[in-house]
């Protein structure tokens, strides 16, 4: 099975450089055309099922990226909670606490812990496994596409060395019991 993860296109609080974690809020009309963009590398798969994120930005995306698609919701394609710092300043927290955030969660601040982000990763994956299709769309945000990926290769990776542009598509690819990652596409 093949498990196409998108990222979600441009929100309001990307473009005003915000924590977002699960504030509903839209997409910008770049980030329409994000979606779409992100429509063209996946145009021509089939899909057997499409999941997306119960959040507003995520669903817009799919509806921009697979016009007509009814995707099936999921709170856990959800964006790591980020607690009361939703909506405020990127710069509200040090560099520091931001990196802590990554190793740990976002507990301090009233939201979740690595572990639960983490677990709600590992059992959409398992709900993944169950299913008999060749091809999936899912619809998320970069922190739980980055997830996916670290939870596939089993290691965390440094954020700053992996570009995960609005509308990118994570092919990831799950046979014989393993799962591995088999494209990253990011948007021109």
């Amino acid at each position: 099975m093949r498990v196409y993860v998108i990222r979600h296109g441009e929100s309001e609080t990307n473009l005003a450089n915000r924590w977002t974690g699960w504030l509903d809020v839209h997409l910008t009309e770049k980030g329409e055309k994000d979606a779409m963009r992100a429509g063209e590398i996946i145009r021509g798969v089939k899909f057997d099922r499409i999941f997306s994120s119960d959040l507003i930005r995520a669903q817009e995306t799919a509806k921009g990226a697979i016009p007509g698609c009814e995707p099936e919701l999921s709170p856990l394609l959800r964006e790591v909670n980020v607690g009361n710092i939703a909506g405020e300043p990127i710069d509200v927290i040090t560099p520091e606490e931001r990196e802590a955030c990554r190793k740990y969660g976002y507990t301090k601040y009233g939201g979740e812990a690595k572990e639960e982000f983490l677990g709600r990763i590992n059992e959409f994956k398992a709900r993944l496994e169950a299913l008999d299709c060749e091809n999936v769309a899912v619809f998320s945000h970069a922190g739980w596409l980055r997830a996916m990926l670290d939870t596939v290769v089993g290691i965390t990776l440094p954020r700053n060395g992996i570009l995960c542009k609005n509308g990118t598509v994570g092919i990831f690819e799950y046979s014989n019991g393993a799962w591995r990652l088999q494209s990253w596409i990011n948007p021109t």
